[in-house]
């Protein structure tokens, strides 16, 4: 006779996630903290950070909200599939949620390449082109700051695959919640024209864009507060208007170059 099966016992710094039993169908932990994640000191991080992410998630969906209709419908209309896109990411914790974006490749593409997305891969649709551009595609992540698994601010959440490679000292940005832009993103913000030139787009992400990108989000996670987050926010949008009019000029200049050949 078979004996009855064993439990292993939680090891004690398991309780820096919580409690595990209270996981939601299809979460997971991926990882385990080699210690417990350090208490994020100040009331800002603590309380008024969660307060401000809901109000600004809410309002933010409010005032969207048309436009974020007029992204549904032409999403529907492009190509077959459907409006969002969701995938894995890893948590504050190590807690994996779905990510919400408005879908902007071909409809199960993306199980079958890369998981990265280089400038003019043709994987993108029609629209999905516009939605990237403007960075509309993330307005829907919006509803995962909403959920608490989001914040507007923090280090830009990954699939497992690529935490599973971080350092014991780059873990650290887990001890946050991530976030829909941050210092990281808006130092690569043109990261998909980046990728573009690289011959092993894989390789050079991991080994040299990911790695760059978490040295600004753990200098952020060592100080979190009102004010860098209001200024990441505004350097953001300053950030989203620059980018489109670089690339209309970029659009402009190589229409006029197949014109003259």
């Amino acid at each position: 006779m078979d004996s009855p099966e064993r439990k292993q016992p939680v090891p004690p710094h398991c309780s820096a996630l919580g409690d595990i039993s209270r996981l939601g169908p299809g979460e997971t932990v991926i990882s385990v903290w080699p210690q417990p994640p350090r208490r994020e000191g100040g009331l800002y991080p603590r309380v008024g950070k969660r307060i401000i992410d809901a109000v600004g998630a809410f309002v933010g969906l409010a005032v969207t909200s048309p436009v974020l209709l007029l992204c549904a419908v032409a999403v529907r209309l492009d190509s077959r599939g459907p409006i969002f896109f969701r995938q894995r990411r890893v948590g504050q914790h190590g807690r994996t949620f779905q990510i919400f974006k408005f879908r902007t490749m071909i409809d199960g593409t993306d199980k079958q390449g890369s998981k990265l997305t280089a400038f003019g891969d043709a994987r993108i649709t029609r629209v999905g082109k516009i939605l990237r551009k403007t960075k509309l595609d993330e307005v829907p992540q919006l509803l995962n700051v909403v959920r608490g698994e989001m914040s507007l601010v923090g280090p830009r959440p990954e699939v497992p695959e690529y935490t599973e490679k971080y350092t014991s000292k780059e873990r650290r940005v887990l001890e946050v919640r991530p976030g829909i832009t941050g210092p990281a993103s808006l130092a690569y913000i043109d990261e998909e024209q980046i990728l573009a030139a690289a011959v092993d787009q894989e390789k050079f992400y991991v080994n040299t864009i990911m790695r760059r990108k978490l040295r600004f989000d753990l200098a952020y996670c060592r100080n979190v507060c009102l004010l860098g987050d209001a200024r990441i926010i505004i350097r953001t949008g300053g950030s989203l208007v620059g980018l489109r009019f670089s690339r209309q000029r970029e659009d402009l200049r190589a229409s006029r170059a197949s014109e003259r050949s």
